[in-house]
């Protein structure tokens, strides 16, 4: 399994950067992870339109989700790619999206998209990723968190959350794990973002192999907040940043 990082800005993004989005491929699937700003984009550095073969969303924040109408319209106007694109997010999310592109009242972008609403505890299948949904605390909406299997190798991600067991069942024993860390530990804390340190305290949990920081408010310094993650975590700690490439175990 492979992670390229399309964006990783905590709210909006730095200069040439995006917000939160991941190409995750195992055998020639493809599958969006959000869908921030900028990220369809970045996303087309590295595949066709059309070969995109699944999208996930985690929650219906504008920075996880809002360049999911660009891809509408290149793949209802534009033809690329074919109807019924498998879309799963949290159960509150179409209702949020769909109304900014309907005609007439009509759910245009249901054509594009075959949206499954989806609920903590979940499990279900994309081409070969077998995917677990988990309940984050969050704030004004629906908030999953995708424990995301392949080839043997594991992928734990948070999208946005605050500190909870939840993060540790996520994160158990995954291979790479993908944690918001959107404060500094020092800065002062609430409860439905993480700080770098809180990101490290539950990978250590968790007993997570390898840790990449996410989410990082765009004002911080990104080598505090990894050198802050690192003081409680023993494992490889690294900064998500847009292009970077991983490979998930093995």
């Amino acid at each position: 399994m492979e992670l390229i990082v399309l964006g990783s800005g905590g709210t909006w993004p730095r200069p040439a950067g995006a917000t939160s989005g991941y190409l995750v491929r195992h055998d020639g699937f493809n599958m969006w992870v959000d869908a921030g700003t900028g990220t369809f984009s970045r996303l087309q550095e590295h595949i066709a339109i059309e070969d995109i073969h699944a999208v996930l969303v985690t929650h219906a924040h504008p920075d996880h989700f809002v360049d999911l109408y660009p891809c509408f319209y290149a793949r209802h106007y534009g033809h690329m790619g074919e109807p019924s694109l498998p879309l799963r997010a949290p159960e509150d999310f179409w209702g949020r999206m769909a109304g900014l592109v309907s005609q007439d009242g009509a759910d245009v972008a249901a054509s594009s998209f075959d949206v499954r609403g989806t609920a903590p505890g979940e499990a279900f299948e994309l081409g070969p990723f077998r995917v677990r949904a988990f309940e984050m605390t969050h704030i004004g909406v629906q908030a999953l968190g995708y424990r995301i299997e392949a080839g043997g190798s594991v992928l734990a991600y948070t999208g946005d959350s605050g500190p909870s067991d939840e993060v540790v069942k996520l994160a158990e024993g995954a291979d790479l794990f993908v944690c918001e860390a959107t404060w500094r530990h020092k800065d002062g804390l609430l409860p439905f973002h993480m700080s770098a340190r809180q990101a490290g305290e539950h990978a250590a949990r968790a007993a997570a192999g390898r840790l990449v920081l996410t989410h990082i408010w765009p004002t911080l310094d990104t080598e505090d907040s990894r050198s802050e993650a690192a003081e409680v975590f023993e494992g490889p700690v690294e900064i998500a940043r847009g292009g970077m490439r991983m490979e998930v175990g093995g």
